[in-house]
């Protein structure tokens, strides 16, 4: 029986070439009209940014620039950044779309489901970070400020620590993700990473502590919603061996 993965196979290499290259040139147009969409409110976007940060300055302090050319190109990177956060759902369709030929079909359910999931979690991370853990980590920062010192942060280095934090928050919150691959591919079975629970909750709080300033309350915030994605990555996994045993 012919099937989707031996189509992809008899294609030439060059018609992947070929294929591969219209995609790419369709996602940098994708950045280029997002980005070119979100230009006009770069300032905008920053002040919205760095509002978690402004709630706790002084009164009278603001934030600096300390490079001549930081007032445009912070601005800049920050439109960049949200333009490829934005448009990433279609940069993943871009993608799943070059190597859908190429599975079976139910690889391929089992593949865009974790493509959406991730996609999903990983916003889920970001706003997790915004909402919840930028406001509690800058007011504790402000409140060890020592006595005669000014709390006023570079523009620049500031969108450097938040880029920085969103990614770890987004990439934290792929853990059931990578726990489905993980059992998926036969790395390990979910027996096995029920046994090792406890050694999963003792490094989400070290990545808690790690990520977050040093007080417990923070690293729970952050720690917990870790240990309960690794459950749902377990169950998830127990679905999965389920479903294969009524296949077979």
């Amino acid at each position: 029986m012919s099937t989707a993965l031996d189509t992809a196979a008899r294609m030439p290499l060059t018609d992947h070439l070929r294929d591969l290259r219209k995609r790419l040139v369709r996602c940098l147009l994708l950045l280029a009209l997002v980005f070119v969409g979100l230009f006009p409110f770069a300032q905008q976007l920053y002040t919205l940014l760095s509002q978690p940060l402004r709630r706790f300055l002084p009164e009278g302090a603001s934030m600096i620039a300390t490079s001549v050319t930081s007032p445009f190109l912070t601005p800049f990177k920050l439109t960049a950044m949200c333009a490829l956060f934005i448009a990433m759902p279609l940069l993943l369709h871009q993608a799943w779309g070059f190597i859908a030929p190429g599975l079976y079909r139910q690889e391929r359910r089992i593949a865009l489901g974790l493509l959406m999931s991730s996609v999903v979690l990983f916003y889920a991370g970001m706003a997790f970070a915004f909402y919840l853990v930028f406001p509690m980590m800058f007011g504790f920062f402000a409140s060890v400020t020592p006595e005669g010192v000014a709390m006023m942060t570079d523009i620049s280095q500031y969108l450097d620590f938040i880029l920085a934090l969103f990614l770890a928050f987004g990439l934290a919150f792929e853990i059931p993700v990578a726990t489905f691959i993980v059992v998926w591919v036969g790395l390990a079975d979910v027996a096995t990473l029920r046994r090792s629970r406890p050694y999963v909750i003792v490094g989400c709080f070290v990545v808690g502590m790690i990520l977050t300033p040093p007080d417990v309350f923070s690293q729970t915030m952050l720690a917990v919603p870790m240990w309960l994605l690794f459950e749902v990555g377990l169950l998830a996994c127990a679905g999965l061996r389920r479903e294969g045993a009524r296949a077979v």
